[in-house]
């Protein structure tokens, strides 16, 4: 066999497009979606035909096989193999034409299908099939699995659009498939001698999508040779480009939620519904909509009942569209319904069915479900009964799950905590009685996604021996030599086989993370990662943070997917953690901790990374920024005592490069200049007690020295009976004392305004987020031993914390009770900080100043985003009358990450994703408010635009 090294060395240079055999690709890439680990030799990633021809001759020339994976999001392990993968989606990507007047588009495999929508709506079309993946599945993808989505009971599948493909076959001839069966030697022989066989099991309803969909080949279908090829996966060709039909846009959509007493029930009433012709047929259980209120905090107001039907109808004006919704109300069966023609509306419920494919991964118990038995489907007019005889199949074998689906074509989805990782044949046995099932009610393994290595193996259940033979003599005329994607559909895998969490090991976080929602094992916590690929998307669209690096790179290492890949490589025992791979997939993490809200099964790669960096480093010597930028609370301790020294250093640019590079940071940064006097100085010299608001004790015209009040402003004459107020503790994190306190000024002045005594802490103390960071884990948990002991009376007595800096906040919040998770302080304190605005949200009598008229440019922060939450901000911003621009997406700079040395390239990448060009297009007279210190640094380093905090803004007169 070929090795990895002669693959790279003969193969790279054969072609243009890269070729990747390091053990961090093969990581990356050893499984999709599914439940299934296959190394591959290799990674290439294709730029033109050419470099997918070459790539096939090679493997031919080698013995190595060839699978074809688009957007990497399949769920039955299609896009895996132990060969070459050729990865679509990097390059290969361009849309080549959409003609309006014929209503096609020519695209390459790599698309996007989101890509395709945007360049299609305006000319008034779009593809038909949606899937929930579409903002990162491909059309590569989609016809390999022939993909269908909720719309397809009035657009069809991915085969229906198809007019014409351009393909390698497996023995690399090109051919342009259409509807000519002589395009292939033989395929009219085969067809016309397997007519009985065709017409009698294959293509009996709609969602009959198990095995290769060979109904399309005859005569009175049309001998559509294209359509055919759709859904074979990648075994019988590699796609070159594709010309596909588009549809025209409705002109006015209404959704109609029915609510039932359960889902089988909605079921149930398919018939009455799909009478009144709707554009979608959604189904979900009440179980899935807790999943999702419970990881969103709410959901929108849904009907009476314990499962839902989400119907879309479509008119030539709204009304039409509302009248279709009105009829359809009449005429079902349902207990309550609800018609919502806001389009704002219609999308946050139809965001309950897209959540709710990745969070099915999680079972109500918090028990990991796997995608073995994803797609299955039946007539509609069985799936009520099927849908209560899998629920007592399920309650038999002891598994559980959550279940949605696309009720209107008979295809239900599934995730089920099957017993993979302990009991690979009890899962085994499951598979095949579901199967024994979905075949007594007539239906098919899988309803869209394929079949791929989790029911290739069943198909011997569902067919006849003929239709086996069939199916092996098709792939034959296309792939004689078994090249492409073999173990797939004929001559299959067994279904237990390359599981990827069987047999997994325990690797508890000993000294490390708690990872309390994953019994304290990191082998769970990156298992988390089932691929469902959101990661991949380009989430600013949807108000998503998640993944900055990849928006910037487009490079699967840089999704936390990838990273989650390599970690759980790591914990199998097949690369230490002190690797190469480990250290290149995480560098560009800038532990934003998006991933952690935005990814639907809760994967948390910063926290992945702190505990990667730990391992790594524990005990031995580390980098040099892990003790200039790790340990920055010790420096800057020090450096508040001689600002003015510090700062007068900090400007002689040799010394501050030659310092810099010292120390691990990159010498185009700026350091970052300190307060003439900390917070905790001004504090000491005020006694205490903030002046007035509106008083000179922190003016915009010197905002960073904390001015001395003026007699009329004493400690003595706004105290008052201060010490019967309540208290609040004002937490005053490292940045905001030393480079920032007129932030705590007009934060305390706030506070205090509302009839609290504010408090600071006695000692400087310190959250420990810059120790965390960068894995340094026992020193964090000590500071936040010492962080509890100074806060700890004033919680026990019911005390209220207030957090400035989001980071410091979130750390409070959330990394405190996961770090010191046996003192049950932790878990008070945390339930007792509160971000500004949240703490003002909760003042009845407070009302912020109305600004009609002003215009603000806002930076949320990642941490507020993923931990805090930015809802309250949002609120009080909404309630000013002020015009808001809110930022999507990291400022870049993320703490420590953008002054290391070597990341700022991708820095400044980052923030071209939002922050830079939002500045570049705010007027003059707008706000720029951004409560973190890395954003004000970023912005002011990159765009000159110096930050205000909501403290300050709300002051402001």
């Amino acid at each position: 066999m070929v090795s990895e090294d002669r693959v790279v060395a003969a193969l790279g240079g054969r072609i243009g497009g890269e070729v990747d055999a390091s053990a961090r690709r093969r990581a990356e890439y050893s499984a999709d979606a599914s439940n299934y680990r296959v190394p591959p030799r290799a990674v290439v990633f294709p730029r033109t035909d050419e470099d997918v021809a070459g790539t096939l001759e090679f493997a031919k020339d080698n013995g190595l096989s060839v699978t074809a994976r688009g957007g990497g999001t399949s769920v039955a392990g299609n896009a895996v193999g132990p060969g070459l993968v050729l990865d679509f989606s990097r390059h290969m990507h361009r849309i080549l034409a959409v003609d309006p007047q014929t209503r096609v588009a020519r695209v390459q495999p790599g698309v996007v299908l989101s890509e395709l929508q945007r360049t299609a709506r305006p000319h008034g079309l779009r593809f038909g099939p949606d899937p929930s993946t579409q903002n990162r599945c491909t059309l590569g993808g989609m016809i390999g699995n022939n993909a269908c989505g909720p719309r397809a009971v009035a657009w069809g599948r991915t085969s229906d659009t198809v007019r014409e493909l351009r393909i390698l076959d497996g023995s690399g001839v090109e051919r342009t498939l259409a509807d000519d069966l002589s395009v292939l030697p033989g395929l009219t022989e085969f067809t016309r001698a397997n007519l009985a066989v065709l017409r009698t099991e294959l293509g009996r309803f709609e969602r009959q999508a198990s095995g290769y969909g060979l109904e399309h080949l005859l005569p009175e279908r049309g001998s559509a040779v294209a359509k055919a090829f759709v859904g074979s996966e990648g075994t019988c060709g590699l796609l070159l480009d594709a010309t596909v039909e588009l549809v025209p846009l409705p002109k006015a959509t209404v959704l109609t939620v029915l609510g039932y007493p359960d889902i089988a029930t909605a079921a149930d009433d398919v018939a009455a519904v799909m009478a009144c012709a709707p554009t979608a047929v959604e189904g979900i259980d009440a179980r899935l909509v807790d999943a999702v209120r419970a990881h969103r905090g709410t959901v929108p107001d849904l009907p009476r009942g314990g499962g839902w039907l989400f119907v879309e109808t479509v008119g030539d004006t709204p009304a039409e569209a509302v009248a279709v919704a009105e009829q359809l109300r009449r005429s079902v069966d349902a207990l309550d319904s609800r018609i919502v023609t806001d389009p704002a509306a219609a999308a946050a419920l139809w965001h309950i069915r897209a959540d709710g494919a990745g969070l099915a991964g999680r079972t109500p118990n918090g028990h990991p479900a796997w995608p073995g038995w994803e797609d299955a489907a039946v007539p509609p007019q069985r799936l009520g009964a099927y849908l209560r005889d899998f629920a007592d199949l399920t309650r038999e074998h002891g598994v559980d799950g959550l279940l949605y689906g696309h009720i209107g074509d008979g295809c239900i989805h599934v995730r089920l905590d099957l017993p993979i990782a302990d009991a690979p044949q009890r899962f085994r046995r499951f598979l095949f009685d579901a199967a024994e099932l979905v075949v007594r009610h007539g239906g098919s393994l899988s309803g869209e996604h394929g079949d791929g290595r989790a029911r290739s193996e069943l198909l011997s259940l569902m067919y006849s021996r003929p239709v086996l033979d069939v199916f092996a003599g098709y792939k034959a005329l296309f792939d004689p030599d078994d090249v492409l994607n073999p173990g797939v559909l004929v001559e299959p895998r067994p279904v237990d086989a390359d599981l990827r969490v069987a047999e997994l090991p325990l690797v508890h976080a000993a000294g490390g993370f708690a990872f309390p929602h994953d019994n304290g094992d990191i082998g769970t916590a990156v298992h988390r990662c089932v691929g469902v690929g959101k990661c991949r998307a380009d989430t600013r669209a949807a108000g998503g943070f998640m993944c900055p690096s990849y928006l910037a790179t487009r490079d699967e290492k840089d999704s936390t997917r990838g990273r989650a890949r390599v970690l759980q490589e790591v914990v199998r025992g097949e690369l230490p953690w002190s690797s190469d791979a480990v250290a290149e997939s995480l560098d560009l993490c800038l532990s934003c901790k998006a991933c952690r809200s935005d990814c639907p099964a809760g994967v948390d790669v910063a926290t992945y990374k702190a505990e990667a960096l730990y391992r790594r480093y524990r005990h031995r010597p580390r980098p040099l920024d892990h003790y200039s930028l790790g340990w920055l609370p010790r420096w800057l301790a020090v450096a508040t005592r001689l600002p003015r020294a510090a700062n007068a250093l900090a400007e002689v640019v040799v010394l501050r490069r030659i310092g810099l590079r010292a120390a691990g940071i990159d010498p185009r940064r700026e350091v970052p200049r300190l307060a003439d006097r900390s917070f905790r100085r001004i504090w000491r010299d005020l006694g205490g007690v903030a002046p007035p608001m509106g008083s000179a004790g922190a003016s915009e015209d010197n905002p960073r020295t904390g001015a001395a009040m003026t007699e009329t402003q004493s400690p003595a004459s706004t105290s008052g009976d201060s010490a019967d107020r309540p208290e609040v503790m004002l937490w005053i994190d490292t940045f905001t004392n030393a480079f920032d306190p007129e932030i705590a000024l007009a934060a305390a002045q706030l506070v205090q305004s509302l009839g609290y005594r504010v408090r600071i802490p006695v000692r400087r103390v310190c959250c420990g987020l810059t120790w965390i960071s960068t894995g340094q884990l026992d020193g964090a948990r000590t500071r936040l031993r010492a962080t509890l002991d100074a806060l700890d009376e004033h919680v026990r007595e019911g005390g209220i914390v207030v957090g400035l800096e989001p980071s410091c906040t979130a750390v409070l919040r959330s990394d405190l009770p996961e770090l010191l998770p046996d003192d049950p302080r932790a878990a008070a304190t945390a339930q007792a900080v509160r971000t500004l605005a949240e703490f003002l949200a909760e003042q009845p009598n407070w009302e912020p100043p109305h600004r009609p008229g002003r215009t603000v440019v806002v930076q949320p922060h990642c941490h507020q985003h993923a931990i805090l939450g930015f809802n309250a901000d949002r609120q009080v911003l909404a309630t000013m009358g002020i015009n808001v621009t809110e930022i999507t997406g990291c400022c870049g700079l993320a703490g420590n990450f953008g002054m290391q040395n070597g990341h700022y390239d991708i820095s400044v990448a980052v923030a071209e994703n939002g922050l830079s060009p939002a500045l570049r297009t705010a007027g003059e007279d707008a706000v720029f408010l951004a409560d973190g210190f890395s954003c004000r640094t970023q912005a002011a380093q990159l765009a000159g635009r110096r930050g205000r905090h909501l403290a300050q803004f709300l002051l402001e007169q």
